[in-house]
Parts: C-alpha cells; structure tokens; sequence
C-alpha cells in the first residue's frame, strides 16, 4: 500500500514528529510506502512529491516547521481541483492519504472524503487549540510556553520603567493561548476574541495597578476587539481560504492607553515567535502519538476520520464532526482569570 501525507496552513511546532510516527511505524509494522506532498494541498494539486521514507524522517523529531512544507492553498477553488488532486494520487498509486493541518485543512479533507470518496485520514494542528473534537491540539503548548516565557521577561522591564507593555498573541476567534499564557505569566489583563473589551475598563484596572507601584502587563489575542466597534487592522487582504489576515489591536490599544490615563506604553507583538522553532516535550508527545495512530486509521480503512486527544486516549471522530465549528474559551473559564486583574 502506497500512503500520501502532506502539512497544510501555518507551520506548528511538532508537525515534523507526526510525519516521523506515520513513517516509522507504516514501514517498520505494516510495510507500508510513502509519498509526500509539498506545500499542502499544492502538491496533490500539481503533482509536486518528495521521497517519504525512514531515512527522510531521521532527526526530524525535534525540528519546528515541516520538512514537507506548507501553504494555505485551498483546492476547491481551483479550476477543477478535485479532478487534479485525483489525477495525483492515481498516478503515484496513493491509496490514501494523511492530512495533518487546522480546519481549513482538514475541512478540505473531509469534503473530499465525504463527497467525492479521497480516502482521508485527519491530524489536528493548529497553536490555537479551536479544533473541537480534541481535547489539545499540538502546537498549542510550546506556544503557550513562548508566549509565557516573553511576559516573564516584559515583567521586568515594564517594571524598570514604570510603563504599561501590551502583548499581542496569536488568537484569530480563540483566546486559548492569551487565557493560556495571560494566567500562566501573571498579566494584570487578558483580553479575547470570545468576549469585547471595554477599554475604559482596561484603563481602570491599569490605574489600579500603578496605585501600588507595579507596572502592567495587558496579553490581548489578535482577533480581539472593543466594544464599541470594529478595529481598523493593518495589512488587508485575505488569503484563499477568506480570512483577514489580522495585525495591529496591540498597537491600537497601547495608543488608547497612553492617550486615556497618561501612562506611557509600549507593544510587543510575538507574531510568528510563537509557532517557530522547536516543539514542547508535550508536543512532541502529542504529535507523535497521532501519528501513531493516524496511520492505525490508515491500515483499518477508517476514512473520513481524525484523531483526537480526549484525556489521555487516542480517539477517532469523524472529520465533518471536527470541523463543524471552532472550539472557543468557556465564559467560566474566563471569569476565572478575572480574579488578577487590575
């Protein structure tokens, strides 16, 4: 049996070991061959293959990024995409094919499962955890972790100056890694995409605290917003799947700040940082245990599936399932942050 696996939408630490568990085990245990595609969904769609085999996946374990690359290239709406992605895999004889990506990706896996019969087995990955159906998706952690480690850092000199720092994080329609990283790095306010922001409420719980002589840290997600409007965000356009691409809230904010309550302040936006270099323990874990099974699905002929974490078991739901809606922060979990601000 010949087996296809491409990485779609934004690299994500971790993507290097799923690939790596797919290889080892369907050649060590089912005698399995593979094909990889280059670029995401490119490749199936112009025919463009790397050699997939153990030697290709010495080493790769703890390498960010994905050797087989990525794009955010969405093929049902190329001229007749489907057709060419079939073309592909019947021409290097792929009987099925492993799709490690977020919803984007995964939702274009499910469409060709369901409706045009592409065998299909799904990995989740995106670092900002909205999958629904899993419990965590790789990735998430080591941004979590980079994130924490750069408000640790802010602490200190927002302190030596006296100033208010804003820190922007990656988060489109989910607040998982600001909630995540706000808790963890003891942010004075976390701001989410799930709940508008009242910025004269922010301003309070600044004031609030330089009252006793500390500095705040504002963590706002990229996707947030105010209350009373829509942001007007930097670097427009959308990509082929019709998201905005989004930058700017940390500096908009910022502006509001000084401008409100007089208080110097500064932005750091950690942008890409936080899905680059290499994976977490946690993901490396994670991510080669679906691998592991990914391929499981594979030899069963369980297609239309995706793994998923549900505790600590290994679970397969069906891709239509995991992709019919985003995973967003409880309102509870929220309200449990609220304690530390201000």
């Amino acid at each position: 049996m010949r087996v296809g696996v491409l990485t779609g939408g934004g690299d994500c630490p971790g993507l290097n070991a799923v690939i790596r568990g797919v290889v080892r085990k369907g050649v060590q245990e089912y005698g399995y061959d593979f094909v990889g595609f280059r670029d995401g969904w490119r490749g199936p769609l112009e025919g463009d293959t790397v050699p997939l085999d153990i030697p290709a996946v010495r080493g790769i374990l703890p390498r960010g990024g994905t050797v087989l690359g990525s794009s955010r290239t969405n093929p049902l709406k190329q001229q007749d995409g489907v057709r060419r992605i079939k073309d592909t895999l019947a021409k290097e004889e792929v009987e099925a094919l492993i799709t490690i990506g977020g919803e984007d990706t995964l939702g274009v896996a499910a469409r060709l499962s369901g409706e045009y019969g592409v065998p299909c087995v799904g990995v989740p990955k995106t670092i900002d955890n909205d999958l629904s159906a899993t419990d965590y998706t790789f990735g998430f952690d080591t941004a979590v972790g980079v994130a924490t480690e750069a408000i640790d850092r802010l602490h200190t000199t927002a302190e030596s100056h006296m100033r208010v720092l804003v820190v922007e994080v990656m988060g489109r329609h989910a607040g998982w890694i600001a909630l995540h990283s706000g808790l963890a790095g003891g942010a004075n306010v976390i701001l989410i995409p799930e709940q508008r922001f009242d910025v004269d409420q922010v301003c309070a719980w600044i004031e609030s605290r330089f009252k006793v002589r500390y500095a705040p840290i504002v963590v706002v997600a990229e996707g947030a917003m105010p209350k009373d409007g829509e942001l007007v965000l930097k670097h427009g356009g959308k990509d082929s799947f019709g998201h905005v691409r989004l930058t700017g809230v940390g500096e908009w904010l910022a502006k509001e700040i000084e401008s409100r309550t007089g208080k110097e302040a500064r932005t750091t936006v950690l942008g890409h940082t936080q899905r680059g270099g290499t994976p977490s323990a946690f993901d490396r874990w994670l991510a080669t245990r679906f691998g592991l099974h990914a391929i499981d699905a594979v030899r069963d002929g369980d297609y239309g599936k995706m793994v998923a974490l549900r505790g600590t078991d290994i679970v397969r739901v069906p891709l239509a399932e995991a992709t019919a809606k985003l995973k967003t922060v409880d309102p509870r979990l929220y309200a449990e942050a609220g304690v530390f601000f201000g």
